[in-house]
């Protein structure tokens, strides 16, 4: 059995990159960050953030490219996919990228400049016909939080439901 899967949550670094491919296929590249925080041997919390490529195809490549924006927390779900190209250096180089297949819209960056609780796309290179409607607001939902170390309770044998 072999499994290939991905699930990330971090905060983009970058606005998404639009691109659409010589057959019309349109592709988004995405930067994220997560970050990891632990207590070392003498007590001190320490922080490390790691960085990763995202690619989205398709139509959910159209929303990531509406919808996303820099600082904005996001849930990502997909593959380990490695390509290798040449720099122009000359030299033969692999990068490792997620693929993504699905994705979730988190909280906005603190301080974004669009309204909190509203999206609004941001202008596609299309142009946009003279009389578009405007979104409807939706309400933003916090993400919950799970904090593993503050969990005490074991799992129960009569707690599991099948």
């Amino acid at each position: 059995m072999n499994l290939n899967k991905v699930q990330l949550i971090g905060r983009l670094t970058r606005d998404p990159e639009i691109r659409t491919t010589p057959s019309g296929q349109t592709v988004a590249t995405i930067g994220i960050a997560t970050n990891r925080t632990w207590m070392d041997k003498a007590g001190q919390k320490q922080e490390k953030s790691e960085f990763h490529n995202i690619v989205i195809w398709g139509r959910l490549a159209e929303i990531a490219g509406q919808y996303l924006t820099k600082g904005q927390e996001a849930y990502f779900e997909g593959r380990l996919e490695t390509r290798s190209y040449t720099g122009k250096d000359g030299i033969e180089k692999k990068v490792t990228d997620i693929v993504a297949e699905n994705m979730q819209m988190g909280s906005r960056a603190q301080g974004s400049q669009q309204n909190a609780g509203s999206y609004q796309p941001r202008p596609t290179q299309q142009a946009a016909p003279a009389q578009a409607s405007r979104p409807t607001p939706v309400q933003e939902e916090a993400i919950p939080t799970i904090n593993l170390d503050e969990e005490s309770d074991e799992v129960r044998l009569e707690d599991v439901p099948f």
